[in-house]
Formats: structure tokens, C-alpha cells, sequence
């Protein structure tokens, strides 16, 4: 198990340093001066030259790379172009609101996907079935771009039971969570059925129905314990997901996540905010995923056993 943890941890620092080297040239080339943006396109030229030098935006891109690559090294994700803090002080403020967001939505997931996908594989083909694999269908389709306005027009605006966005009581929490864990509920309501459908075909599923073992302990203890070796790989996939899609959840919202940072800091071309805010995301998603791995090989060791003949 210490050489399939550490053969992992290895592949994770190549991830982590290429999500690194996109990040950095995707903002830096893309269209936009945060320079002209912070003084105005009515300022002089030589105060733009000034406050482009103050901030080292006049050195050559490879010279630029360089210094955040030994920054990165040292710890440090750089300083806020916009508001001239500390990139790390600034994503260590927003980072417990993302977390908690993605952990909420993670929990409506699996409230709403675990029952719906059990009760869908034991009565397969029949009306549930048709209806669960319906709505996560479209759990999956629609959009959080949409379901989230939808959901403020009906419970905000109509029935008045929520905030319309915003943050300090968990009721501020509900609709957010709502918009990001129907989505993965979809998706984790149809790997569920689809694991719990293999189990049930097994010849210890029918030895324990033969001794005279009820649904209610057969299906639990038996049908889903076996099938939650998918069900765990998914899961972990689905924080990755979840976090990336706080952006846009976080923004119709108004959350104060990181997924809101990421967008103030496109408006205002702040980069080391986009690039440090990005770069949390894809270490917490690697880390997940690393879990993940480790909790697969802990429930099933045939992985790591057949890892290590590779």
C-alpha cells in the first residue's frame, strides 16, 4: 500500500505542473491590459508606463514566468495586481466558502442520487425506473447557468422561502447547493443503479436470499457494499466537478467563493488572483482524486495489486 500511495503522489506533481504552465499562458496572452483597466484608457501614457514597471508587467513573459515559478516554489502565489495584497491571504478568505459550498452540494448529491439510483435498479424497467433515469437525464442536460436563475424565480421571487443571493445564514447556502448537486445527483444516480444492477446478479445475492434474508438487509449489506467501489470513484470525479463549476454558481449567487475571485479577477485582469485561485483548485482536485485512488485500493486491493505488476 506505501508503494501504490507514493507511486501516485508522483504523478500528481506533473499534473499540478502543467495545470501551472496553462493557467500562466492562457492569462497572460489573452487580450486586456489590467493596467488600462486600474488608470482608465484617458491616462497618460507615462503613468501607464510607470505603474506597468511598479507592477513588472514590462519585463519580458519568460522573465515574468520565471519569477512565479521561484515564487511558487517558496510558497508564495504573488501579489494582487488590483488590490496590492497577497494572493494567498486574498484565496485564504474566499477558499472556506468554496469549500463549503462544494461539500453542500456534495451532500444533495448523495442525498438524492443513493436512494434514487437503489430504488431504480431494484425495480428496473418499471415506472421508478423510468422516472429516475428521466430526471437524471436532465439533471445532467440543464445548465447551472439555468437551473440556477430558475430556482431563484421560483423559490426567491414566487414563493418568497429563500434569498434571492448572498452569504451569512445557511438558508443563504440552500439554492447554491441546489444548483450544483443536481447535476452531479444525475450523474451519480445512474452509476449507482448501474453498480447496484451488477451486484444483484451475483451468486452471493442469491445465496442470501436463499437463506431467507429480507430486501431491506440483502440490498444495504450486501448489493450496495459491493458496489461502492464505482460509486467512491465517482464521488471523488465529482468534487473535482463541483469545484469547477462554483464559477459559475458562485457568480448568480453572489457567493463569496473562490469561483467568484476567478471572475472579479478576469474582469480586472488581476493574474496572479486568476492564476492562484485556479492553481487551489486543481491541487484540491488532484487531492481528491488521490483519495480517491487510495480509498478504491483500500476497499478493493486488486487494484493496487495490479497496479503494481505494471
Amino acid at each position: 500500500m506505501v508503494t501504490y500511495t507514493l507511486r501516485r503522489l508522483a504523478l500528481t506533481v506533473p499534473t499540478v505542473l502543467g495545470v501551472v504552465v496553462v493557467v500562466w499562458l492562457l492569462i497572460h496572452l489573452m487580450p486586456g491590459d489590467p493596467v488600462e483597466v486600474m488608470l482608465g484608457e484617458t491616462a497618460a501614457r507615462a503613468d501607464r508606463d510607470t505603474l506597468r514597471a511598479q507592477l513588472g508587467l514590462n519585463r519580458p513573459l519568460a522573465e515574468q514566468f520565471s519569477t512565479y515559478i521561484t515564487g511558487l516554489a517558496s510558497g508564495d502565489l504573488g501579489t494582487s495586481i488590483h488590490s496590492r495584497r497577497p494572493v494567498a491571504a486574498v484565496v485564504a478568505e474566499r477558499l472556506p466558502a468554496t469549500i463549503m459550498l462544494t461539500l453542500a452540494a456534495l451532500a444533495v448529491a448523495i442525498a438524492i442520487a443513493l436512494p434514487a439510483g437503489i430504488i431504480s435498479a431494484v425495480r428496473r424497467g418499471g415506472a421508478t425506473d423510468r422516472i429516475a433515469l428521466t430526471a437524471s437525464l436532465a439533471g445532467v442536460a440543464i445548465p447551472n447557468f439555468w437551473l440556477g436563475p430558475m430556482l431563484i424565480i421560483l423559490f426567491s421571487l414566487r414563493l418568497g422561502w429563500l434569498p434571492v443571493a448572498g452569504s451569512g445564514t445557511p438558508a443563504h447556502l440552500v439554492l447554491p447547493a441546489l444548483t450544483l448537486g443536481i447535476g452531479a445527483a444525475g450523474i451519480l444516480t445512474r452509476m449507482t443503479r448501474a453498480a447496484v444492477l451488477e451486484t444483484l446478479g451475483e451468486d452471493y445475492i442469491r445465496t442470501a436470499r436463499a437463506k431467507g434474508l429480507g430486501e431491506l438487509r440483502v440490498i444495504p449489506r450486501h448489493a450496495l457494499r459491493n458496489a461502492l467501489s464505482p460509486i467512491l470513484t465517482l464521488l471523488g470525479l465529482q468534487v473535482g466537478s463541483l469545484l469547477a463549476g462554483s464559477v459559475i454558481t458562485e457568480t448568480i449567487f453572489a457567493w463569496p467563493g473562490i469561483g467568484r475571485l476567478i471572475v472579479d479577477g478576469i474582469y480586472t485582469r488581476d493574474y496572479p488572483v486568476v492564476q492562484g485561485c485556479v492553481l487551489v483548485i486543481a491541487i484540491g482536485t488532484v487531492l481528491v482524486n488521490l483519495a480517491t485512488d487510495l480509498t478504491y485500493a483500500w476497499v478493493n486491493p486488486r487494484v493496487r495489486y495490479g497496479d503494481a505488476g505494471n
